[in-house]
């Protein structure tokens, strides 16, 4: 078994629901929703809207989202709220590249469909009692955190090319309000037409003036035609435990490749450096198939029968070398991009597993008009290589790091857990299941637990997509352990005391129906359950 390492935050234990959300706000509006005789659906939905307002820097109504729902007895269900690629943004518009800010990185918002489509299939309680918290949250203002701090510092200049964004977010030192009116009046227009006024109705003509008026390629018949999917989520069995994902275009498959090459080795028999290394190599191998194979299922075949069988993942098993690291072929940083995961579990073992992003942080840095609506630069995850699995085309569905699992244990919830962190999420949330499923870690312990991340050459999320060799490690794990890595070939990039990437979530559900409720140390995230 794990150590237990120092710990920063209790685990949350309760016997009725929990929530696990990056900021206490919005845990509080999930939680609230819960005791209001609110469902999953329903306590997701408020969590989601609550954390578009005070954490505007990861995502919001102008961001995509995934929405991984369970219910005992039934099959599980992934609500798709990702937009596609303007009618207009065709690969001739981008000779020079992509651009990473700015109004021509904004593609079509797909949360709110998303989250609409939930509710409308499984909420209990009304529309309109679910954007309560948020709405409040956007006109009273909420205090900013050192978390906003620090995020609106380092994309000042992102925000200082967009009026409206840099009066609302820049100048707010720790505890200051940061009130959203326009956001505000948004959402009480949301709250009472649904996500159809935001696509087709008075919300939307004013949000596509807003876009116009930017320079944006993303116009009213782009809103129009918005629509969320619900898919049927992806599965692998893992030493026993079902280990469901959000499907493509979602690269949630990874995270699934990477557990059953690790399967086929004693992870147990293994030193701890050694386990590391392994996971390493896992990732590496894995995020290969994601580069050929990862993008929009509706535009071409993903053969992730094939990606997901025993035979491929006793093919990589055998290129992995437990004495040396496989060596990618350049160098740069990798992204790290900016996204918020939440998790909720209701008292009938009903449970959502949610991710929702703009992409980088405060994404493209444009406000639409008077909406205060912040959008995304998603187009910045597209590729423009002819015969690339995830080419730019409009009306295409970019391919998405964003992934949400989901645990079962003999058909019933055993756990529910996420990460933001771009192409980092699925690596944590291997480790972070790992602890948990192979060494026995409470949830709090496994996401203190020290963490890596690797990046490699040509892999990363958003344009021009590099990448380099470079392992990025805590130095919690200590000096031999580093030394091992560093003699098996690795390069290392030491971080401090939980400075590492990524803010977990988790939510476990004990068989006594106790659930145990964790959240990160290394953002503004927070835990609750009764």
């Amino acid at each position: 078994m794990y150590p237990r390492p120092r710990s920063h935050r209790p685990l949350i234990m309760g016997r009725n629901g929990a929530v696990g959300a990056n900021h206490p706000a919005a845990t509080q509006a999930g939680l609230d929703i819960l005791r209001a005789g609110g469902n999953a659906a329903d306590a997701a939905v408020a969590t989601a809207l609550a954390l578009g307002v005070v954490e505007p820097m990861m995502s919001g109504l102008g961001g995509d989202g995934f929405y991984h729902l369970a219910i005992p007895g039934r099959p599980g269900a992934v609500f798709n709220g990702t937009g596609p690629a303007a009618g207009r943004a065709g690969v001739e518009r981008f000779a020079a590249g992509i651009p990473v800010t700015g109004p021509l990185s904004i593609s079509v918002p797909g949360a709110l469909a998303g989250l609409a489509a939930l509710h409308a299939a499984h909420g209990r309680l009304p529309w309109a009692r679910l954007a309560e918290p948020a709405i409040g949250l956007a006109r009273e203002g909420f205090a900013a955190t050192h978390g906003f701090v620090h995020f609106a510092a380092d994309n000042e200049a992102r925000l200082l090319a967009d009026a409206r964004s840099a009066a609302c977010f820049l100048g707010k030192t720790l505890g200051d309000l940061v009130i959203q009116p326009d956001l505000a009046r948004s959402l009480e227009e949301i709250a009472a037409e649904g996500a159809e006024g935001f696509y087709r109705g008075r919300l939307a003509a004013r949000l596509a003036a807003g876009l116009a008026g930017a320079g944006a390629l993303v116009d009213a018949a782009d809103l129009a035609a918005c629509a969320a999917e619900v898919q049927a989520p992806i599965a692998i069995a893992y030493r026993g435990w079902e280990i469901r994902q959000t499907p493509p275009n979602s690269t949630g498959f990874t995270l699934l490749q990477m557990l059953k090459i690790i399967e086929r080795f004693d992870l147990a028999a293994l030193s701890p450096a050694a386990r590391v290394h392994l996971m390493v190599e896992a990732k590496k191998l894995a995020f290969l198939d994601r580069e050929a194979h990862g993008g929009d299922p509706r535009h071409a075949a993903i053969p992730l029968d094939r990606l997901l069988s025993d035979a491929h993942a006793d093919a990589l098993a055998a290129r992995i070398d437990l004495a040396q690291a496989a060596r990618p072929a350049a160098v740069a940083d990798a992204a790290a991009g900016d996204t918020t995961y939440f998790c909720v579990v209701d008292a009938a073992g009903n449970a959502v597993s949610g991710i929702q992003s703009l992409n980088s942080a405060f994404g493209s840095g444009v406000t639409a008009g008077d909406t205060g609506i912040l959008m995304n630069n998603r187009m910045a995850y597209w590729h423009l290589a002819p015969g690339h699995a995830n080419r730019l085309a409009p009306g295409r569905r970019v391919r998405h790091t964003m992934n949400a699992p989901i645990v079962l244990r003999d058909g019933r919830l055993w756990g529910v857990l996420g990460t933001p962190g771009a192409d980092n999420q699925v690596q944590v949330n291997l480790q972070v299941l790992t602890a948990m499923l192979d060494f026995g870690a409470d949830p709090q312990s496994a996401v203190e637990l020290p963490r890596w991340t690797s990046s490699q050459a040509g892999q990363g999320a958003n344009w021009p997509h590099e990448g380099d060799d470079a392992l990025t490690i805590e130095e919690d794990f200590g000096h031999p352990l580093l030394a091992e890595l560093l003699a098996r070939g690795h390069q290392l990039k030491r971080v401090g005391h939980l400075e590492g990437p990524c803010a977990m979530q988790v939510i476990r559900v004990l068989e006594n129906g106790v659930r145990m409720a964790a959240s990160d140390p290394r953002r503004d995230g927070w835990a609750g359950a009764y």
